[in-house]
């Protein structure tokens, strides 16, 4: 008998797409061993590959049908590694779309990866995507999510957890007065954060239950990422810069990209190609250096947007989740939050008609599209100053205050925003106009609802929503949940608009009312579609006598008349 101990997960398994015959599933490993996957169908199996040292596989599952639900396990060398046989949650499943039952998409930001105690449940509150999963391991399979999108923010290299500062106080040549001291800066790093990320059971069965997309946002690098050329200027004079966005920008394709691909995506991806079929550790790591900084010299040699298509005949829904972050152009005469060789990819894919009809057209950002009415504007204000419309001395406040109040939204690109207002209004002129179009963003620690129209076009067969929730977990600061408030309140938003106008920023051609929140609590939305019907559940995270759980807060069906709210409303593109 040997005396080797068999391999071991490391974390995983991620369950990461699904449709009515095909699966993904993700793991990494402490070593070398072939990953097998039994129970949905014929079992399925495959060589991990390994880079800077990390081991990992993406198991592609075919053969399924459609409709049914599998029990799933994970082997490693012939040896069942999950699910844990002391696992207090339901055996891990694989469900196909039923085209007879409703769809249900939960999305949220920003979860910070503190330990469940009692000082970090106070200090952070509860975790929403844990509570989630104690609620789904006492419902039915039924009632569960269908489809998880996590919107940027799964990982702070620039705020890591306490326990992750002590290990990187540890590291040889560690500078106390570097810039850096206390963040991560480098692959090997970036490996602890997911790590402790995906490591809470909750967090893991739920990943390994729920299809996941992805995608990365200024914290999976560093607060004010991308907000502006004078930022980018500065950051990319700093000597630890190179390693630090490699770092990001290779173990974002590892351990969330890699993922959102559909198996037809993975069969033309290069960069997988290389994972499997470039002979050592070394050519690998290498190739996949040299990949990630290529990307931050030059965002058009990848694309990190992808599109997913959600349901079946009962109820087509068109995912588009767009990266507003990397692929930026930050020219201050000619700002546009997706460059547009990204954006001519997300407006094709959104008015794809060889596709077939849709019944709901779904836009994902990490940043939200429509923001609280005085935030829109004092955005566009801030970006017109900046790009001289009050002076060169004003151009300059401009970009330091940019910087200052992380003014970075779509209405601080206000080109783009134009662009995207423009995309809606031929997709509800054109021919199979969706039910629904709705906007699901994150980032700004804080979650509300907001119901648009478009000027000048009939959008009658369209209802058009901005639902924005953040964060999963985390905090914001008084004073940011003070201005937010204020700046939602019609008269401030008003006098910020009229500043606008004075700086001469056009109005968009939409208008929007903030309908429901904001609220500051950490939480999870869900939509359900059903059919040409599409409802909003808001649920937002507790702690009751040590557990985390999940209280409504809001149901709200989104293509039906608004309901009225208390408080002031105030319309933002006008």
């Amino acid at each position: 008998m040997s005396d080797v101990a068999a391999p071991a997960l490391i974390i995983g398994p991620l369950l990461r797409y699904v449709d009515e015959h095909r699966a993904t599933i993700w793991v990494e490993t402490d070593r070398a061993c072939t990953v097998r996957v039994t129970g949905a169908g014929a079992p399925h199996e495959v060589p991990t590959w390994s880079v800077h040292g990390h081991h990992y596989a993406l198991v592609v599952i075919d053969g399924l049908e459609p409709a049914t639900t599998y029990q799933y396990q994970v082997e490693l060398d012939d040896t069942t590694v999950w699910p844990e046989p002391d696992s207090d949650f339901p055996p891990s499943i694989i469900r196909t779309p039923d085209p007879d039952a409703a769809f249900r998409l939960a999305f949220g930001s920003c979860r910070r990866s503190e330990p469940f105690d009692e000082e970090h449940l106070d200090e952070l509150g509860a975790d929403a995507l844990a509570a989630l999963a104690g609620r789904m391991k006492t419902e039915s399979p039924d009632t569960w999510p269908n489809e998880l999108m996590m919107l940027g923010d799964q990982v702070y290299a620039d705020e890591p957890s306490e326990t992750i500062c002590a290990r990187l106080a540890q590291q040889p040549g560690v500078d106390d007065d570097s810039d850096v001291a206390g963040e991560i800066c480098n692959f090997e790093e970036y490996t602890w954060l997911y790590h402790e990320a995906w490591a809470p059971p909750a967090v893991r069965w739920l990943l390994s239950t729920v299809p996941v997309g992805m995608l990365l946002d200024d914290h999976d690098l560093r607060d004010d990422w991308n907000t502006s050329q004078s930022w980018r200027e500065w950051v990319t004079q700093q000597e630890w810069w190179p390693a630090r966005v490699i770092g990001a920008y290779g173990s974002y394709w590892v351990y969330q990209h890699l993922g959102n691909l559909s198996p037809d995506e993975l069969a033309d991806e290069p960069v997988f190609e290389a994972m499997r079929t470039l002979a050592t550790d070394e050519a690998r790591s290498r190739y996949l250096d040299e990949f990630a900084w290529g990307v931050d010299v030059d965002a058009s040699t990848a694309r990190f947007s992808f599109t997913r298509r959600l349901g079946t005949e009962g109820g087509v829904v068109r995912l588009v989740a767009i990266d507003s972050r990397g692929s930026r152009r930050l020219d201050p005469d000619d700002r546009r939050m997706v460059d547009p060789r990204h954006w001519e990819w997300a407006r094709d894919t959104v008015l794809a008609r060889d596709r077939g009809e849709i019944d709901h057209l779904v836009l994902c950002s990490t940043l939200p599209i429509l923001m609280l009415p005085g935030v829109h504007h004092l955005e566009g204000w801030n970006e017109a100053v900046a790009q001289g419309a009050w002076g060169r001395l004003g151009s300059r406040f401009g970009e330091w205050f940019r910087e200052f109040l992380d003014l970075e939204h779509w209405a601080a690109f206000r080109e783009s925003l134009g662009q995207l207002t423009g995309l809606l209004g031929d997709v509800v002129t054109g021919a199979n106009r969706p039910a629904t179009i709705l906007m699901l963003g994150g980032d700004v620690h804080c979650s509300y609802t907001a119901r648009a129209q478009l000027l000048a076009v009939d959008q009658s067969d369209t209802e058009i929503h901005q639902l924005t929730m953040s964060p999963f977990r985390n905090d914001i600061q008084r004073t940011a949940k003070f201005g937010n408030k204020l700046l939602n309140r019609k008269h401030w938003a008003g006098g910020v608009h009229r500043l606008a106008k004075r700086a001469h920023v056009p109005d968009v051609a939409m208008d929007w009312q903030l309908e429901h929140g904001p609220w500051f609590d950490n939480g999870v939305m869900i939509v359900t579609f059903d059919g040409r019907s599409a409802r909003l559940d808001v649920d937002h995270a507790h702690v009751d006598d040590g557990d985390q759980v999940l209280r409504s807060t809001l149901v709200y069906e989104l293509n039906s008349a608004p309901v009225a709210v208390d408080g002031e409303v105030a319309a933002a593109g006008d």
